[in-house]
């Protein structure tokens, strides 16, 4: 059987003016990471990525610092994000009817990490939970099906027992869970919180059957002992 690496973007730039960007913590993220794949003995047959800039350049910083694994990046997007701009859009404005300041920790997330983690939990719990295709914004089952379409192109595409490594984030890492153990999105969701940057969730694929092998591997950041290093935004 061959192995699909689902690996999280590094720590992005939350609060910042564009928030697609690695901090120098991701970056330094995305580089343990590859080393110690390297360290491993581990090998990438073939690497994928989203669109989204952070997702890319995980994988390069990655990449980068293993010898023996190609340095290329298929762009496939069907492994980007969901649109969390759009689903905080189409869902503050009810969550605010019952927490006026949740605009301001939205706002001001950099300053208020704690209170917009709790806000952006209830609004994407709203999202997922949502039963009526709500114009504008894309649904969580339509999100689902998006990935599963992705991993699917890439297993039809991988030779037999391929290392594949697919530099993505949390939310089509969820959509993968949800997908392989059939559980509740809304269950999904509480593993989605514990994700960690550049945690690193393995797949087990043979023909037209997928398994999950191992979930949020974070040892790569653990043997350092530096807890400031385990991010999970």
């Amino acid at each position: 059987m061959g192995s699909i690496y689902l690996i999280r973007h590094g720590q992005a730039s939350l609060g910042a003016a564009n928030y697609d960007v690695l901090s120098d913590m991701g970056i330094k993220q995305s580089k343990l990471l590859g080393q110690f794949a390297h360290s491993s003995g581990l090998k990438f047959d073939r690497s994928y990525s989203g669109e989204m800039q952070r997702q890319i350049d995980t994988g390069r910083h990655a990449l980068a610092e293993m010898p023996g694994s190609g340095t290329d990046i298929l762009i496939e997007p069907a492994f980007n994000e969901y649109a969390a701009d759009e689903v905080m859009r189409t869902y503050l404005p009810h969550l605010e009817q019952s927490e006026p300041k949740a605009r301001y920790f939205v706002e001001n997330a950099g300053e208020y990490r704690k209170e917009f983690q709790k806000v952006f939990s209830k609004v994407i719990t709203m999202w997922i939970t949502e039963q009526n295709e709500v114009p504008g914004c894309e649904p969580w089952s339509a999100f689902v099906a998006r990935v599963k379409a992705g991993l699917s192109r890439v297993m039809e595409q991988a030779g037999r027992g391929e290392n594949i490594a697919i530099f993505t984030s949390g939310g089509t890492i969820t959509a993968a869970l949800q997908l392989i153990t059939d559980m509740p999105a809304t269950s999904a969701f509480e593993l989605n919180w514990q994700i960690v940057n550049t945690s690193v969730s393995r797949l087990q694929y043979g023909r037209s059957k997928v398994s999950l092998a191992s979930f949020n591997s974070q040892a790569h950041l653990d043997v350092h002992q530096q807890p400031d290093w385990v991010t999970y935004r």
